[in-house]
């Protein structure tokens, strides 16, 4: 095996490993669990290289896991005490992990569940989720969000606190807490699509993480339809990530104006079968709908071939399944579209009221847009001016102040 090949099958055991130290040791022990987990990882990572992997890699992972727990454990509190609590049975390395193809689905998908326990905040949820089913370190996590290390380790920290006090078991319905799951992956595949801040206009570390987990649920969960929905979507978005940026690569290009042959065509026909597939089932809800929209913008092979009817006949039902600001913004553009800005425009006015969006610079950005195709270049350039003032994305905030330069030198007006 290729030391890619290895660090890929480490990736992909690591929630199995983690799961079955959890289910034989006690979910209260989460964080010592966790520790012990990623230094097998490590120590595989070192070894396998250069000694080859082993026949059994999840039994070998977890019996130097197990391990590792001991020690940790013997540590912390005397021998005594803690192995009466826990109960430690070290296996033999040829023998495996108990159970290890049995268990290992429910355990991997227990973890999931648990790193978004609605006890933890939703930062923390992703924090955790990343560091515990994606094996990413701190350090790895806050460079991708553009926070200091101190500041990740401290969400892991709490995180692990509020398991350990939590039950950190698999909920009476595990579809209950499944929509806060996909809520997670979708918040991480869309920092990693487009960063909230920094000089990056993408941060592909996040969002091909994003799209690892998805594939590793879909597969846990093949039968759910929002799971394949939410996948479809990621895949049909990120598609058209080698055309989002310009060719100095750090000017951002917005959808309308991307060379669409730049476009991956294999993950839009990947993310186009999924979708197809989940939405044979009836149960449509609001990633499939994500995704549907994703996939007509995608078989556009222009801007003006778009059908701009289908993908608002799509937003409405969006708006009447999952409500949110968010929606009504996109809705805006397609109504803007479809009836013209001004329609576009008076959508937009009852965001006004909402206090998430009336500052948000997305709905500046997007009342721009709308102002520019009503013809009112002054008004647009103004808007776009206040809404590069507020965004956080250097790549974006360029953008938006040149288009605002642009129409203020139409408009005739003072830059």
């Amino acid at each position: 095996m290729t030391p890619q090949d290895i660090e890929d099958l480490l990736r992909e055991l690591a929630p199995q490993v983690l799961g079955a130290l959890l289910r034989r040791h006690g979910y209260g022990q989460f964080h010592l669990c966790e520790d012990a987990t990623q230094e097998a990882l490590l120590a595989a990572a070192v070894q396998w290289p250069a000694e080859g992997h082993p026949d059994s890699p999840l039994g070998w992972l977890v019996t130097v896991a197990t391990r590792k727990l001991l020690d940790q454990v013997r540590n912390e509190q005397s021998r005594r005490q803690r192995e009466e609590k826990i109960a430690v049975a070290t296996p033999r390395p040829e023998a495996g992990p108990p159970d290890a193809g049995e268990h290992a689905r429910d355990d991997s998908l227990i973890l999931l569940l648990g790193c978004c326990h609605p006890a933890i905040s939703t930062p923390s949820q992703i924090a955790l989720t990343l560091r515990a089913i994606g094996g990413l370190s701190a350090a790895q996590i806050a460079a991708a969000f553009g926070v200091p290390e101190a500041t990740m380790a401290q969400r892991i920290s709490r995180a692990r606190q509020a398991l350990k006090e939590e039950d950190f078991t698999l909920p009476a319905n595990a579809h209950d807490r499944l929509p806060q799951v996909l809520h997670v992956l979708y918040l991480i595949f869309n920092e990693g699509y487009t960063a909230s801040e920094g000089e990056a206009i993408t941060v592909p570390a996040l969002s091909g993480e994003a799209i690892r987990l998805a594939r590793w649920l879909h597969r846990l969960l093949p039968d759910e339809p929002e799971v394949a929905g939410l996948l479809a979507l990621m895949l049909l978005t990120d598609a058209r990530r080698p055309a989002r940026t310009a060719a100095d690569g750090v000017s951002l290009v917005p959808l309308a104006e991307q060379d669409r042959t730049r476009w991956d065509r294999s993950m839009i026909e990947e993310g186009t079968g999924l979708l197809t597939q989940a939405l044979k089932t009836g149960e449509t809800g609001p990633y499939q709908l994500q995704a549907a929209i994703a996939a007509v913008h995608d078989e556009a092979k222009t801007m003006d071939d778009t059908d701009w009817p289908q993908i608002l006949g799509l937003y409405d039902l969006l708006d009447l399944a999952a409500p949110n600001p968010f929606t009504t913004l996109n809705r805006a553009v397609a109504v803007g579209m479809v009836h013209g800005p001004q329609r576009g425009l008076e959508l937009l006015q009852t965001l006004q009221k909402d206090k998430r969006m009336a500052r948000h610079h997305r709905l500046l950005a997007t009342r721009a847009r709308l102002l520019e195709l009503a013809g009112h270049p002054s008004q647009a350039a103004d808007a776009y001016a206040q809404a590069a003032r507020l965004s956080t994305s250097t790549p974006e905030r360029r953008y938006l102040a040149m288009q605002a330069k642009r129409l203020a030198a139409q408009a005739e007006l003072p830059c």
